[in-house]
């Protein structure tokens, strides 16, 4: 049974930081495109980061960022904790959303499926972050 469990989800003043942690569960970690989507009321799902996550935890070659967070956010990985995460600065109030975290297995990286959403199997049940 596959799980993906996000936590780290907080209320946080402008400016401030927050590090969002994804577990995996029932599944091989390595070789799967792992992604960072938000969404916000009333607005559409959208992805925020995404990584391909192999065995090597320092492997940042196949990660990809959406413009409006680059420099601000960080996707990293733990394999030997098959955990997931998102490091969150300068956070600013537009960055307020439901995060969920989403998985799909793909032998080729991360390149053609990045952040369409449709193409992601797994998913999480969402954390929220809210910044004031």
């Amino acid at each position: 049974h596959v799980q993906l469990v996000e936590s780290g989800g907080a209320s946080v003043q402008a400016g401030g930081s927050l590090r969002l942690s994804c577990e995996v569960s029932g599944y091989a970690f390595s070789m799967n495109c792992m992604a960072w989507f938000r969404q916000a009321p009333g607005k559409e799902r959208e992805g925020v980061a995404c990584r391909y996550t192999t065995a090597r935890d320092t492997d940042d070659s196949d990660t990809y960022y959406v413009d409006d967070v680059q420099g601000r956010f960080t996707i990293s990985q733990d394999r030997a904790k098959n955990t997931l995460y998102l490091q969150m600065n300068s956070l600013k109030p537009e960055d307020t959303a439901m995060y969920y975290c989403a998985a799909v297995r793909d032998q080729w990286g991360c390149g053609t499926t990045k952040f369409n959403a449709r193409l992601y199997q797994y998913w999480g049940q969402g954390t929220q972050v809210t910044v004031s």
